[in-house]
């Protein structure tokens, strides 16, 4: 049996019941794929008879591996960041695929992936333009952090974290998919405005992470303009241009939109879980805050870069919030009361 038995609604988010019985299956599976590898017909009989959650994770650890031989041929580390975008989606649609083989309600499931694939396309465009998917291209988080390590510490970082917990980490965000694979057995396929409202609100976090993407990039060319020809390009102001770091629009209220909007985007998916099974809290808490955990401490280490490259960054830290808009002070975050205004005639 691949999934549990769940009478309430309640159950589908009981670790006991939906999880622990399935856990031997993950011993198992690797042979059963291995016998199976050269039959289509038996590698679909495997894939319905094991437990999605634990086929998911399966395939988390399967690739963790794969990571960390990449990473350590190429010396670069950046092999994880090139299926950020791609995994969760990847996860989301294997929990939609198998609701639709063994003929389960897929409404709720079936919009949830629609909204992952958006969500996939715009981290993944945006890791594009930057370079991300180019060859030899490198986070250079990853090369300060090699030059503060000692190799055998930075190889044994790689094994745990790099490869093994970031590749857990992107699967475990999409647990709640799977309780709410469960609970279509029970709801079926009525939409409710709940659903309406948590679909909608998992759209808006990708708009404002587009949004702060784009005047980002915006910001970022213009600057390398001005570095190149020493000319203001329209809609900028050179002391902005001066500072080094983008003060504006959305980030003027927060030092990283697109962060703030990325960790709502799971924690809002684990909130529609909670809902629906009528819970406050369920087990599938460990894959949003572990993903809160890890962008408290990577934008720590981004900022301690960045401040000691910008003289103002320091202040800037003062007056903007780091991911939600700061009340205690009155300075703007847009350093708007220390432009200096030029004479009529003289604007750049």
């Amino acid at each position: 049996m691949a999934l549990p038995t769940v009478k309430t609604l309640t159950d589908c988010a009981d670790f006991s019941r939906t999880v622990s019985p399935f856990l031997p299956q993950l011993y198992a599976l690797p042979n059963q794929v291995w016998q199976s590898i050269a039959d289509l017909q038996q590698l679909k009989e495997v894939y319905t008879s094991t437990n999605p959650l634990i086929s998911g994770l399966a395939l988390s650890l399967f690739l963790a591996p794969i990571f960390l031989v990449a990473a350590e041929i190429n010396k670069n580390y950046s092999q994880v960041d090139r299926f950020w975008s791609i995994l969760p989606t990847m996860y989301n649609a294997h929990y939609v695929l198998y609701a639709h083989m063994v003929g389960l309600p897929t409404q709720r499931l079936d919009t949830l992936l629609a909204f992952s694939c958006i969500w996939s396309s715009r981290l993944t465009f945006n890791y594009w333009r930057k370079g991300g998917y180019s060859i030899g291209s490198e986070d250079y988080r990853w090369q300060v952090l090699r030059e503060k390590i000692n190799p055998t510490l930075f190889f044994i970082f790689d094994v745990l974290f790099i490869s093994l917990a970031q590749s857990l980490l992107l699967f475990s965000i999409t647990m709640p998919t799977y309780v709410l694979l469960l609970a279509s057995k029970l709801t079926g396929n009525d939409s409710t405005t709940a659903d309406l409202l948590f679909s909608r609100g998992l759209v808006g976090c990708v708009l404002m992470a587009f949004f702060a993407d784009q005047q980002q990039w915006n910001y970022q060319n213009a600057k390398k303009e001005y570095q190149k020809t020493a000319k203001v390009p329209p809609k900028f102001q050179q002391e902005d241009l001066d500072r080094g770091f983008l003060v504006t629009g959305l980030w003027s209220w927060s030092r990283h939109p697109n962060f703030a909007a990325e960790q709502t985007t799971w924690v809002l998916l684990y909130q529609w879980a909670c809902y629906v099974t009528d819970t406050f809290y369920n087990w599938t808490i460990i894959g949003p805050i572990c993903y809160l955990i890890l962008f408290q401490a990577s934008t720590w280490f981004t900022e301690s870069v960045t401040a000691k490259k910008y003289p103002e960054y320091a202040e800037y830290q003062q007056r903007v919030g780091k991911f939600l808009p700061r009340l205690s002070t009155d300075l703007p975050g847009d350093f708007s009361d220390k432009r200096v205004e030029k004479p009529e005639g003289k604007k750049q």
